[in-house]
């Protein structure tokens, strides 16, 4: 479990394919500290376990799902990515719960500054905006934000520039894709209201 508050942008080193499994190497300072084997950790987002950890670096194994249905396999050697350690017990809950499971990807339609602010637009498949409601909290790449605004194509956020800077956020354009996560509650509320249907 995460908050979608992001420890740190991490630089991806190597991303390959291997005979059981892609295998993806980030150079990290902050949560490689007190990391151990075994340890989860959201890399934008998407919940992957480390398997090899040494001073300033950490890897990654990934199945051809994750690969599949994440934006993960777009960042090359040299890109960046969002880092975040596992909540713990004793942690502030800063964000929301994130669960690192990621639903689906969406496509930034606009990314600009706004006066003091930045606007984020973005394009999800359309099914899933049944899950994104105004005021509501979403994880795009791991990051937890508010949505500001819906509409029929799409959901809107307005981000502070301290997010700009602490995130991968900065590096990224119209025309890419993100991970999103939707709320946890939003999905539950869903199958509890099906299970309710009576034929």
């Amino acid at each position: 479990m995460f908050t979608g508050i992001v420890e740190e942008i991490g630089r991806v080193l190597a991303f390959d394919e291997g005979e059981k499994s892609w295998r993806l190497v980030v150079e990290a300072e902050a949560v490689t500290q007190d990391l151990q084997m075994g340890d989860s950790v959201a890399v934008n987002g998407c919940c992957l376990t480390a398997v090899a950890i040494a001073a300033g670096r950490v890897e990654f194994d990934l199945l051809a799902e994750s690969v599949r249905l994440t934006s993960i396999g777009e960042v090359g050697p040299g890109g960046v990515v969002n880092l975040e350690r596992a909540l713990q017990p004793t942690s502030r809950m800063g964000g929301h719960f994130v669960t690192g499971h990621v639903d689906r990807t969406g496509v930034i339609e606009v990314l600009e500054s706004r006066g003091k602010d930045y606007f984020l637009r973005i394009r999800p498949e359309a099914e899933d905006l049944k899950y994104v409601v105004h005021k509501g909290c979403i994880a795009v790449d791991g990051i937890s934000l508010t949505v500001a605004e819906v509409d029929a194509t799409g959901f809107a956020i307005w981000l502070i520039p301290h997010t700009m800077e602490v995130t991968n956020l900065h590096t990224k354009k119209a025309g890419d894709r993100v991970n999103l996560e939707y709320d946890l509650i939003a999905k539950y509320v869903e199958k509890l209201g099906a299970s309710r249907v009576r034929p």
